[in-house]
């Protein structure tokens, strides 16, 4: 009877999911436009010891029109070679600057002080914020601009696509991400409702009025998920926000180890607008509806069919596993080249869910050496 009731979890976690991706399914991803106005947006790059990365983040964003105007490398006390890189990549584009913001304030962590830092320093209508991990398109900014003008958003962020370092990450990193669409669903949406909002802040791109009015930079000053936050914070004032599948790659991990080390801390989505009451039912939901299923049908198909009611409960767990096997051909989309350990990344559902939680757990963070500013929630 435990296996049957486990399995009629699923199946009821299940069809939430589903009901979640159909009510955001049919959407659009950003198109190519005409360029916006010239020296309408600023960039802000938060970096801290990105001396690796940082160099083909910054070409690709010299390559942008000049609708892109000043960009803003903003360095949170780096202690390798991250400023000689700005420097120079200065010397080939004088939109680029370097500002030191120094060590985070009480209460903030790094991320969030390096962008409100920009923040304060930007004078262009539309502000982006882009990791300085990611190569957007030459267009994407323009895009994202017009997108927000005829939706009537002031903030929205791009589904970015990722490259696998590794096999390690071949099997999670696509695990983790189908636990952000099993609990939020699909991208190319637009909502004005704070708990139905999905972000990322790899790429950001919002108005810098909304920004400072909202003070949506220092509600996520302490957020584990400063990116959600921040679109959180905005659709709370009343205004729309949008998330979409855009021109920009991004290699977020130098393996499955440091995939596993650290998305999971943003993944939990845990935030002063989600308390530890609701992030657990969350958490039960994606470990019903994404992790359980397969060991569910491994269980049912090792009884040989002798159990109470396990036709019923073959039927469901067949179709669970059909519906995260849907997930992962969709989410195909998002990696540029999906080597074949992809498609066995679904054998990683338990332990990616695990890491969720386990990180959810956690009271201590480190990134980088540092630890972590911890936010109240209830």
């Amino acid at each position: 009877m435990l296996l049957l009731a486990a399995t009629v979890l699923e199946g009821l976690a299940g069809l939430r999911a589903l009901a979640r991706m159909a009510t955001t399914f049919g959407g659009s991803a950003l198109a190519p436009s005409p360029p916006a106005a010239a020296g309408s947006i600023d960039a802000i790059v938060p970096v801290l010891n990105e001396e690796r990365r940082l160099a083909p983040a910054l070409a690709a964003l010299a390559a942008c029109g000049p609708s892109l105007g000043t960009i803003l490398v903003v360095d949170g006390g780096s202690t390798d070679r991250t400023r000689d890189v700005v420097l120079a990549a200065r010397a080939r584009d004088s939109r680029i600057r370097l500002v030191d913001a120094g060590l985070p304030g009480p209460g903030w962590n790094g991320k969030a002080w390096n962008l409100a830092a920009g923040l304060a320093l930007s004078q262009a209508t539309w502000i982006a914020t882009i990791d300085a991990d990611v190569r957007i398109g030459a267009g994407l900014l323009d895009a994202a601009v017009a997108r927000a003008q005829r939706d009537r958003l002031v903030l929205l962020s791009v589904a970015t696509r990722q490259e696998l370092a590794d096999i390690g990450a071949a099997l999670l990193h696509p695990a983790l991400l189908t636990t952000l669409v099993y609990r939020a669903g699909l991208p190319n949406v637009v909502t004005g409702d704070p708990g139905r909002v999905q972000a990322n802040g790899q790429v950001m791109v919002a108005s810098r009025e909304t920004l400072r009015e909202t003070g949506a930079l220092a509600a996520a000053r302490a957020s584990r998920c400063e990116d959600v936050t921040i679109a959180r914070t905005v659709a709370a004032s009343g205004a729309r926000v949008g998330f979409f599948e855009g021109d920009a790659t991004v290699r977020m991990h130098d393996s499955g180890a440091e995939c596993a080390a650290n998305w999971p801390r943003s993944l939990t989505l845990l935030d002063g607008f989600v308390g530890r009451g609701k992030l657990a039912f969350a958490l039960a939901e994606v470990l019903f509806a994404q992790a359980l299923p397969l060991p569910t049908l491994a269980l049912i198909a090792l009884d040989g069919g002798h159990a109470p009611y396990a036709r019923t409960m073959l039927a469901i767990a067949v179709a669970l596993v059909a519906m995260r096997l849907g997930v992962l051909a969709g989410t195909r989309r998002a990696y540029p080249h999906a080597p074949p350990a992809y498609w066995l990344s679904p054998l990683a559902d338990l332990p990616a869910v695990a890491l969720v939680i386990a990180s959810a757990l956690r009271r201590t963070h480190r990134w980088r050496g540092r630890t972590l500013v911890t936010e109240g929630v209830a």
